[in-house]
């Protein structure tokens, strides 16, 4: 068990309108220094298949495209004790602050990447916020229960939440 600190900055500006938040960066994304860094998370692929958009590649399209397409990311844990990258061994969780981004984005919706990422912030964040979360199944390769087209399913309620401009 190691005690990690979230070191991976939020993306959002004064357009975004949801917030994609997830528990806490794989090793993978700690690694890589932006959020769902591996290979095979399906993150990338659901988002730009919802938004009708090309699939971004590097670190910057990646957030010109969450910018482009009014979507915050973030992760609810701030710093925590956790093996490798598994969201069960998360202990002593302390919570992020989004006071920024809400304070700065004009946000309708907060999904959660996931079962953990819903559970954490329900239990630290929920109250400060005043903002209910909606679970959507996680994107990550863990999840082999969902297959892409699922996934895509299911996430699909997110672009109703985007006004595009």
């Amino acid at each position: 068990m190691t005690h990690v600190i979230h070191k991976i900055p939020p993306v959002y500006n004064k357009n975004s309108q949801i917030l994609i938040l997830g528990s806490f960066p794989s090793v993978k994304s700690r690694e890589g220094r932006f959020f769902y860094h591996h290979k095979q998370n399906r993150f990338w692929k659901v988002l730009s298949t919802i938004v009708n958009d090309v699939l971004p590649e590097t670190i910057d399209e990646k957030k010109d495209f969450l910018l482009k397409n009014h979507i915050a990311v973030w992760d609810v844990i701030a710093s925590c004790d956790i093996e490798g990258s598994s969201d069960s061994s998360i202990k002593n969780a302390v919570p992020n602050d989004f006071s920024d981004i809400l304070k700065a984005a004009p946000i309708r919706k907060i999904y959660t990447n996931g079962g953990t990422a819903y559970k954490l912030y329900h239990k630290y964040c929920e109250k400060v916020t005043g903002i209910k979360a909606m679970k959507l199944p996680s994107t990550s390769p863990a999840n082999a229960s969902y297959s892409l087209d699922r996934l895509i399913s299911e996430w699909k309620v997110i672009a109703d939440q985007i006004s595009k401009d």
